[in-house]
């Protein structure tokens, strides 16, 4: 097969423009990048796809609290992402932003042809809505009363809409699944689907809105705007020109092989997704790809925690390569991972600094002390370490493209890390110094020489998904071009030139890092990442004239139970106390202006309410994250207190 006939698309999920982009979203576009690399590697015609999803009502909103027209505000965090991807050398064909005519126009076509075709019917709905991710649920899908995507309050929602109707298409996507049993991975997301969304009874999924206008007005019936799933969702066809006048990229690519997204949005792209292409009569993906999220050793990433990590940082002081490495190294894809300032710093020494480094270091010191700095004849005598060494080379070249197809890049650079340690390994049983002090040996040393170079050469083409800037230092220190960096000269150890020279620089591609001092720069980083309108926040806010507000304002108001931990007066600040609160599912600190009215042991173990979605302050240069709820008349204070039966964490209503 020719290298043009070999297509290969992968996507990204396109981004919400909610905010800077941290590690949680650069782990899924370096995942993609990598296996976009490695097929282009094998000689695949890739298509690599990413943007950003710019429709709805939580960007309008957004667009309003900074003061901004929405398209503006959106264009504005585009350029932003670019740079990023630039900062982590993403090498995407396309990023699409869903405001673009090429998609509009499209979307519009699409959803004209679900009408024609009676998919779709107008309908009055009223279900339960989350508006930060823009789905609706029912009741039995919420989980303990929440949406089960993001744990935020739902709330009630009725106006006219038009429907999909999905449960046409349930039961042929229960047998897709069936027919395909690699289209979800890993397979227990499928069985999450089954189990959860269609067996249960799949809705028909509402497909319009009408409560706002920033959008993809539905043909003829411009008061509904395109619901965010069908308007988000075709990206991935509308970007190959679909419904356009030139679709021939759409013929040549299509379908995808693989879209890479985060577990949170897999029942849109293994469900909605799916239905879609079937009653366009497309093809469906070849794979859908679920990875799990990156943790920190306190919980979710949150500016209010001040643990987030924003991939620039860590580029900026540590090199694009140590960062790509980590993600892909210490997290295992498909499922969670945590990350900490000590494993990065860890993986950096041990993996790039000790072994790796290490390797191309003594490697190239000596030939240079045993050969001139010339890579010498091929012809030298084997050592009885030589056929192990090659043969191992060869073993982990099939683990590696074995484990790469299957998207498990953690599995892949433990076994090419491996293969480090064993060529760490065959220095120390071959013993070049000793080696060289006996003319007699001079043609095994050679081999011993030959055979460092040209594992690292191979090492240096297995990374090159993985580490883009590594692989041209490496082979510009044995003195190679990008040539000698071909997938087809793998396996050999005989293809690097006779006396080709070397070029010691003196200065290692991965610097040994302190640990103490790394690791506390990184948490200072962290610390940075809590918003600086926070730490500024006023002690006490001003009081606000009583408006009336509409059931949509309450119900954005999470209310929950929680139980005093411990509390304490804060020095210098008479009113208020800092309480330690156990929601169920964290703990939290919460100051509190009662000092006045309550003493700290007081309430140690009372069933208190508290406000959880408040945006976190710091009062008296404590971080208050929410707010308990007390009344007051004629200046006596008592706080709203619960049933000592409710549980922590439940939902006040």
């Amino acid at each position: 097969m020719n290298a043009q006939d070999k297509t290969f698309y992968i996507t990204t999920p396109i981004y919400y423009p909610s905010g800077k982009f941290h590690i949680g979203t650069a782990y899924t576009t370096v995942a993609s990048d990598a296996m976009a690399r490695y097929k282009r590697l094998r000689g695949y015609d890739v298509r690599f796809l990413t943007g950003m999803d710019e429709h709805g009502q939580k960007i309008q909103e957004k667009a309003q609290e900074a003061g901004m027209e929405p398209q503006a505000y959106v264009d504005e965090i585009a350029e932003a992402s670019k740079k990023t991807w630039a900062t982590m050398n993403i090498s995407y064909d396309d990023f699409i932003q869903t405001t673009e005519k090429r998609h509009t126009q499209a979307v519009e076509k699409i959803f004209k042809k679900f009408l024609d075709n009676g998919d779709i019917y107008k309908g009055e709905y009223e279900g339960l809505y989350c508006t930060p991710c823009e789905s609706f649920f029912t009741e039995t899908q919420l989980d303990e009363g929440n949406c089960p995507d993001c744990g935020r309050p739902v709330h009630k929602v009725k106006e006219e809409s038009y429907f999909f109707n999905m449960k046409k298409y349930a039961d042929r996507l229960l047998d897709y699944y069936e027919n395909n049993v690699e289209f979800i991975e890993p397979e227990s997301r499928k069985n999450e689907m089954i189990n959860n969304f269609i067996k249960p009874g799949l809705e028909d999924l509402s497909v319009s809105r009408t409560s706002f206008d920033w959008g993809i007005h539905v043909p003829g019936d411009a008061k509904h705007v395109i619901y965010v799933w069908v308007d988000a969702l075709t990206n991935y066809i509308t970007s190959l020109g679909y419904m356009s006048d030139d679709d021939s990229l759409f013929k040549k690519y299509w379908p995808a092989d693989v879209h890479v997204v985060g577990k949170d949005i897999v029942r849109f792209h293994t469900i909605y997704w799916p239905i879609f292409l079937m009653a366009l009569d497309l093809p469906l993906p070849k794979k859908v790809f679920a990875h799990g999220f990156i943790m920190m050793k306190d919980g979710k990433m949150s500016k209010s925690k001040g643990n987030v990590v924003y991939p620039e940082m860590l580029v900026e002081k540590y090199g694009l390569d140590a960062t790509r490495y980590f993600l892909l190294r210490e997290l295992p894809f498909g499922q969670d991972g945590v990350f900490s300032p000590e494993s990065f710093v860890e993986r950096t020494n041990f993996d790039l600094a000790n072994d790796l480094g290490n390797l191309l270091n003594r490697t190239v010191s000596m030939i240079n002390k045993y050969f001139g700095g010339q890579i010498p004849v091929k012809q030298g005598e084997p050592t009885q370490f030589d056929s192990t060494l090659q043969q191992f080379a060869k073993e982990a070249i099939e683990k590696y493209e074995l484990n790469m197809e299957k998207m498990q890049f953690s599995i892949v650079l433990g076994e090419l890390w491996s293969l480090v340690s064993r060529t760490n390994k065959y220095i120390d049983e071959t013993q070049p110094w000793v080696l060289a002090k006996d003319e007699a040996t001079k043609a095994q040393l050679a081999s011993v020489m030959t055979n460092l170079a040209e594992s690292l050469r191979q090492i240096a083409t297995l990374i090159q998904p993985f580490m883009p800037n590594s692989p041209k230092e490496i082979m510009e220190q044995l003195g190679l071009t990008e040539i000698y960096l071909e997938w087809d000269k793998l396996g050999k150890f005989n293809v690097i030139p006779e006396g080709t020279q070397v070029i010691s620089t003196g200065v290692p591609i991965f610097p040994r890092l302190d640990v103490d001092e790394e690791v506390a720069y990184i948490r200072e980083k962290m610390r940075g990442s809590v918003m600086t309108s926070q730490e500024e926040a006023k002690e006490e806010p001003e009081e606000e004239q009583t408006e009336e507000i509409s059931i949509d304002d309450f119900f954005k108001v999470d209310l929950r139970v929680a139980t005093v931990l411990e509390c304490e007066a804060i020095p210098k600040a008479d009113k208020l106390l800092k309480l330690q609160l156990d929601l169920g599912y964290e703990k939290r600190q919460v100051v509190s202006g009662i000092a006045k009215h309550y003493k700290p042991e007081e309430l140690i173990g009372k069933k208190v309410i508290v406000v959880a979605n408040l945006k976190p302050v710091k009062l008296r240069g404590e971080l208050s994250q929410g707010m308990i709820l007390a009344g007051e008349k004629d200046g006596f204070l008592t706080l709203a207190t619960v049933d000592e039966k409710l549980e922590n964490g439940a939902q006040v209503k």
